[in-house]
């Protein structure tokens, strides 16, 4: 078989794994509302406090990592191309966020809350609205120290001297470093740092989306 067909091939492929200027913006639409829809389940639950609105807090923060790692794919189709390590770093870190949140959210859905309405005792280092306790270790390490960097990396990818890009990256490291800081919180004990990462995702992240969608809007003027 010639090289150059293999070649031809690489290319197609390659057309073909990069998102449309349509489906990055509907990527960062889809971000703004996946944040809108977070902020309303957390403020549900501090309102009412019930196990329903918990659980629903809990299905959304699971969606939440997928949903900002396709937003952070999005951002570095426009990252620069010499710049494979970083991308990749930036890949990795979301994934293992993804990952984590999704594995301790789904085990304090299915046996530890299942395992208390079957009046079992649960320790409280088991239960995620504790601590100290295992299950928010683990939260914390995923959205504070995992994504912080996953910010930060993505940011590191770009190097487009363009004014929004600029922004977007400015964005990335603010949303990183709160993300980091927040990590103080079990190291101190003192839950109310980590509002400070809290900030980072939850707000950085549609702000991050409405850049890019003015990133992209003028772009296809």
């Amino acid at each position: 078989m010639s090289r150059q067909p293999l070649e031809k091939r690489g290319k197609h492929l390659k057309n073909e794994i990069i998102m449309s200027q349509k489906t990055k913006l509907n990527i960062a639409y889809l971000g703004i509302v996946n944040s809108i829809l977070y902020l309303l389940v957390v403020a549900g639950y501090f309102i009412t406090e019930t196990n329903m609105a918990l659980t629903c807090w809990q299905v959304v923060i699971i969606i939440s990592a997928p949903v900002i790692l396709i937003v952070l794919l999005s951002i570095l189709e426009n990252s620069d191309n010499t710049k494979i390590s970083w991308k990749m770093a930036a890949i990795s870190f979301m994934t293992c966020t993804t990952a984590l949140t999704g594995v301790s959210h789904f085990v304090n859905i299915t046996v530890t809350r299942n395992l208390e309405a079957n009046g079992i005792n649960v320790p409280d280092y088991l239960k995620i609205g504790q601590l100290p306790s295992v299950q928010w270790a683990i939260d914390y390490l995923a959205w504070g120290f995992f994504m912080g960097l996953a910010f930060i990396f993505t940011a590191a990818a770009i190097s487009s001297t363009d004014t929004y890009m600029k922004r977007v990256r400015l964005t990335l490291i603010i949303s990183g470093c709160l993300c980091l800081l927040g990590m103080s919180s079990p190291i101190f004990s003192n839950e109310i740092l980590w509002f400070i990462a809290v900030v980072g995702y939850a707000i950085g992240t549609p702000v991050i989306c409405i850049q890019m969608i003015s990133f992209y809007k003028k772009q296809s003027i």
